[in-house]
């Protein structure tokens, strides 16, 4: 995947990127606060595609259903220099891509596109050409990722209804599903 790439800094908590007051919006009005505090006005900027950068400790708080409102951004993939382990967890649950590249904030900048292939670990910064390659994600996690979350996966092996598995990968499910109740 490729894509425009925005960086942020370290320790973005999921208060930043979805406030208290936004848990009681539907999704689309909540999708448009995240981080609003750390860079407003950035929800009018992103585009489908578009690949959010950040440094360490990325995710820290709650378990709040964030990577929802990631997807109906149409946010295509997350790079940090280290995840929240819980943050993480979401992102893979709900099918938004993940990848920890050391350095993350110092190797791109905001403009840059960014390219990834989580099945090889490798990424570039195809506007500076600088690049890597990262330990692989396990393949239970990069077939839930390739599957557009957890509950679609489980559509796709019989356990959830096969007709659900559309339905599953919407943001909307996604955020229901991590208990947000949006």
């Amino acid at each position: 995947m490729t894509g425009r790439v925005w960086v942020f800094g370290d320790g973005l908590t999921t208060d930043d990127m979805y406030p208290p007051d936004a848990m009681k919006l539907d999704l689309p009005e909540a999708a448009k606060q995240v981080f609003y505090a750390v860079r407003p006005g950035w929800t009018e900027e992103v585009r489908p595609g578009d690949v959010v950068v950040a440094g360490r400790n990325f995710g820290l708080g709650s378990s709040r259903p964030v990577a929802a409102l990631f997807n109906h951004l149409g946010v295509a993939a997350l790079i940090a220099e280290e995840f929240n382990s819980l943050f993480f967890r979401n992102a893979v649950n709900a099918g938004l891509p993940a990848m920890t590249v050391p350095g993350a904030t110092s190797r791109f900048t905001d403009g840059d596109i960014a390219a990834l292939h989580l099945a090889t670990g490798r990424w570039r910064n195809l506007t500076t050409d600088a690049g890597g390659t990262v330990p692989v994600l396990p393949d239970l996690v990069l077939q839930i990722i390739a599957s557009g979350g957890v509950l679609p996966r489980l559509a796709e092996q019989g356990y959830l209804p096969a007709e659900l598995a559309d339905v599953l990968r919407s943001p909307a499910a996604t955020a229901a599903g991590q208990g947000s109740g949006a």
